[in-house]
């Protein structure tokens, strides 16, 4: 007997799983495969797994389109693979079902549009980037050691009475982050 089986997927351990989840179970999916890991990857565990539970007759069901490939080129070779086996499609937000004609059609056209999305979202995020860096904005995680604190680390290493440790345990950071900031290439032996 022919069953829907539901993939879910959000991008980072932050976000939420339970939307997609409630939808998918109201959309009468008898098994959920949940995995929170970028589309970009290729190595998804939980998608290889329900692709392989899927049979013939049955119906992958998905939140939204962009959940299941990485690209619009993935996105289709995965659903032609499953049409290949008998095995039909539905996206719910986008109402896609590849069990018919004009469902295919549409399926196509909202991939397309859902990868059209994703480049103008990442090329905002590059403009918006590249317009903090020209204003003196710099991202990324915020600096251990203030520029005091990393010239008091140097004098201290330039030291022979105190470890690199010590002086790593003083700032509450690893040595290889006290290397990194004072500009000291790690050396080889044990100190």
């Amino acid at each position: 007997m022919p069953v829907k089986i539901g993939y879910a997927r959000v991008s980072t351990q932050d976000q939420n799983l339970s939307l997609q989840c409630d939808e998918l179970t109201r959309a009468g999916c008898s098994a959920i495969y949940q995995e929170q890991v970028s589309g970009t990857k290729s190595d998804r565990s939980e998608l290889g797994q329900c692709l392989k539970a899927l049979r013939p007759g049955d119906t992958l069901v998905v939140w939204r389109l962009d959940r299941l490939g990485r690209s619009l080129k993935h996105l289709v070779e995965t659903v032609t693979e499953l049409e290949a086996k008998g095995i039909h499609f539905h996206s719910l937000t986008e109402n896609i079902e590849t069990g018919s004609a004009t469902g295919k059609l549409m399926f196509h056209v909202f991939a397309s549009m859902a990868e059209f999305e994703r480049n103008l979202i990442a090329e905002r995020t590059k403009a918006g980037l590249a317009a903090a860096r020209a204003r003196g904005r710099v991202g990324g995680r915020p600096q251990k050691l203030t520029e005091a604190d990393k010239k008091l680390a140097k004098k201290m290493l330039a030291s022979r009475d105190i470890t690199v440790s010590e002086v790593a345990s003083k700032f509450g950071v690893s040595k290889m982050t006290l290397y990194r900031s004072v500009g000291v290439v790690q050396p080889t032996e044990k100190q």
